[in-house]
């Protein structure tokens, strides 16, 4: 499993996303605002930033985040918004947007470490995807402890997605419909990444 080591309040400041998407409560600077719009970037510049982007945000790798892009192309639809449905629904995407994890790599390490079910069943591979019905909730034994009921205390003004179903009191969720690229909480242009990979 790869880890990601760059530092996110830098790398968000690069690649142009809000700390709020990676669940970082810093005070975002005004130091720097502008700094990445003083040279003109190249249409290819455009396209390389966004992949970049989509894929520190959900912390995947080169060759992952193409496997997704190959099957965007196979599904029915739009294939940007058919990869933002792949990345979405994975399982530590959802930790996160439940609010039982502070931030996505804490959400990817939580299940990695089997802290999580789906259907009953344990699952600790952070890249499972969800189906419609399908409940995710925190272990028994989990429930009790003083580390995820502050995290839900911390979390509980994140807007939890229409596509779920939360119950924090119970630390859990349903998938009521699979997730679209109007469900996202950032700007991404997905026909650039497209573009990019159909070359």
């Amino acid at each position: 499993m790869a880890v990601q080591k760059e530092p996110i309040v830098k790398k968000c400041r690069t690649l142009g996303i809000s700390l709020a998407v990676m669940g970082v409560s810093k005070k975002e600077s005004q130091r720097f605002k502008n700094a990445n719009n003083r040279k003109k970037v190249s249409e290819y510049g455009l396209q390389l930033k966004e992949k970049q982007k989509l894929k520190f945000i959900y912390g995947v790798l080169e060759k992952q985040f193409y496997h997704y892009y190959e099957l965007a192309t196979k599904m029915e639809g739009k294939t940007g918004d058919n990869l933002i449905t792949l990345l979405e629904s994975r399982l530590d995407s959802v930790v996160f947007r439940m609010g039982l994890a502070l931030t996505r790599r804490e959400a990817r390490q939580l299940v990695a470490h089997a802290h999580f079910t789906v259907n009953g069943k344990k699952v600790n591979i952070p890249s499972y995807r969800v189906k419609v019905g399908d409940v995710i909730a925190l272990r028994e034994k989990d429930r009790t402890t003083e580390k995820f009921k502050s995290t839900v205390e911390a979390t509980k003004d994140r807007v939890t997605p229409l596509w779920l179903e939360a119950k924090k009191d119970d630390f859990s969720a349903t998938v009521v419909r699979m997730p679209s690229a109007e469900d996202i909480e950032y700007e991404a242009a997905t026909h650039l990444i497209v573009e990019l990979y159909s070359k």
